[in-house]
């Protein structure tokens, strides 16, 4: 096997890595990815990145202004980029970002990332809800697979859990989350969830991770032209 040296994604503020070997994955996801991207068996690996932090932010945004870059979503654009330029020595296959992919956060349960919160936002240890998938990317590496992290949900010992109360709009509650309040609070004239979350602000877990103002507005904008999407 050969070592994966992620510097290059790391130096992105890409600091979330995983490699999984597709024919030790679950057999329904394997059978998923095989029917759908790899019918002819090409690629051995699949490779999830995401970021965790400020980092990323900063760099994509220093990316985007060297290379005069126009787009919608400069994240995007900045971590396809990156994978390519980690994978140019492979042959390889980037399937998110995209509009047909695979379930994201049930791969990044497989990596043990990914615990659900009560304002359904993934939430780690280390860096709270401020950490993302960006990348995934099928490889015709030899890398050695990379061990689940084994750490429970911080949730389970948050006190007094006051994202539940910081939610105007009552979606975020004990019992679950109600989507239809949260989406009907979004897209009311004004509404102070427009671009943000309160109940993610009020998180404590991780907060000096927490992404820029800039950065959270523009991933709730987003956000809340595909609600306006779906439901206008």
């Amino acid at each position: 096997m050969t070592t994966a040296d992620f510097s290059t994604l790391d130096a992105a503020g890409l600091n979330l890595q995983a490699v999984f070997a597709i024919d030790q994955l679950p057999e329904k996801l394997r059978a998923d990815i095989r029917h759908r991207f790899d019918p002819a068996g090409d690629y051995r690996q699949l490779i999830l990145v995401g970021h965790g932090g400020t980092k990323m932010w900063e760099m994509a945004m220093r990316w985007v202004a060297a290379e005069e870059i126009v787009t919608d979503d400069p994240i995007d654009e900045f971590s396809i980029a990156q994978m390519h330029k980690f994978l140019s020595a492979y042959r390889h296959r980037i399937i998110y970002p995209a509009a047909d992919s695979l379930g994201l956060q049930a791969l990044g349960k497989l990596a043990g990332w990914h615990h659900d919160s009560p304002f359904m936002v993934g939430i780690n240890a280390h860096w709270g809800s401020w950490y993302a998938y960006r990348a995934l990317a099928l490889a015709d590496t030899d890398f050695p697979p990379t061990a689940p992290q084994e750490q429970p949900s911080p949730c389970l010992s948050c006190n007094g859990k006051p994202c539940l109360a910081a939610c105007p709009s009552g979606a975020v509650m004990v019992e679950g989350f109600a989507l239809d309040k949260c989406v009907a609070w979004r897209r009311q004239m004004q509404s102070p969830c427009s671009e943000t979350c309160l109940s993610r602000l009020a998180c404590p877990i991780a907060g000096e991770h927490r992404y820029s103002p800039e950065q959270i507005r523009h991933t709730y904008a987003i956000s809340l032209r595909m609600i306006e999407r779906y439901y206008g």
